[in-house]
């Protein structure tokens, strides 16, 4: 089914995001997990895509795994990076016969090593201009990235939200937001972004905080910011690893009820390849 179809029959979409494991053998634990996750009716499961395409066919033996064989639809992840053209429409041609037919398109990070993104040769820049290619190929469901709080490469916001209307112009139909710790800058973002005319979903990415020097990494890697009484208490707890996530957790439900409560068209929640913190946000919000 395509993701943008959704929207039309439901108020509030659940979705979760994991990612193809580095380790061969841990791919039978990522689907025991996504058995787990099956039971709580997500409505699409998303499957990130390595730095330099280093999983990319994992990226879509997962999804077609959990499209043909789990049953529940998959969102692909596909970025620019280390990819030709003629390596995209390879990817697509791939996808379509595996039954993918929803992709959020990124531009990607730099590969690892690498301080800057540069256009690979015969390739993309920029999202929204794999966001038109893929558009081209006529039959998938295009999601693009949102940023509440701006990319760390956006001079301002403002910046940042006319490159989302670029991507959205381009074709996009859904947008899925980086992780934050503050419902405010989603708000922010989503208003700034009505205003700007762009009219598809916005669908909030939830991160439930599992691990205090994870959080730490992750954080500085994607720019977002720890709200000061969120990072103090955390601070408290880092030598409890049990106490960090029982917080943290108590932390992502909070969000997500002040984010049902102010109407949100969905909730995607990040598990980090784990199920536990989806199972006790779900089931407490009886989502």
């Amino acid at each position: 089914m395509l993701i943008r179809d959704l929207f039309n029959q439901k108020k509030r979409t659940l979705s979760f995001e994991v990612f193809p494991p580095v380790r061969e053998g841990n791919l039978e634990s990522l689907f025991a997990t996504i058995a787990e996750l099956k039971e709580l009716n997500p409505d699409f499961i998303s499957v990130t895509y390595g730095a330099g395409g280093g999983t990319r066919d994992k990226t879509i033996e997962i999804a077609a795994r959990l499209k043909n064989e789990i049953r529940s639809e998959a969102l692909a992840h596909l970025t620019c990076v280390a990819s030709t053209r003629d390596d995209i429409a390879r990817i697509l041609e791939d996808m379509k016969a595996q039954n993918i037919e929803n992709i959020l398109a990124l531009r990607g990070d730099p590969p690892r090593g690498e301080e800057k993104f540069v256009r690979p040769a015969g390739g993309f820049g920029f999202a929204n201009e794999l966001v038109e290619f893929i558009q081209a190929h006529n039959g998938f469901s295009i999601g693009v990235a949102g940023y509440p709080e701006g990319h760390p490469e956006a001079p301002s916001l403002d910046d940042d939200l006319k490159n989302l209307k670029r991507k959205v112009d381009a074709g996009a139909d859904f947008i899925i937001t980086q992780l934050f710790f503050h419902n405010e800058d989603f708000y922010r973002f989503r208003d700034r972004a009505m205003a700007m005319k762009i009219r598809v979903p916005i669908i909030p990415g939830i991160f439930p905080i599992l691990n205090y020097k994870q959080i730490l990494r992750i954080t500085e890697l994607c720019g977002a910011k720890i709200p000061e009484a969120l990072g103090e208490r955390l601070c408290r707890l880092k030598d409890k690893p049990g106490e960090v996530e029982k917080y943290g957790i108590e932390y992502a439900q909070q969000q997500a009820w002040d984010l049902i409560r102010n109407e949100v068209c969905g909730l995607h929640i990040c598990t980090m390849n784990q199920s536990r913190a989806a199972r006790k946000i779900v089931r407490e919000l009886a989502l």
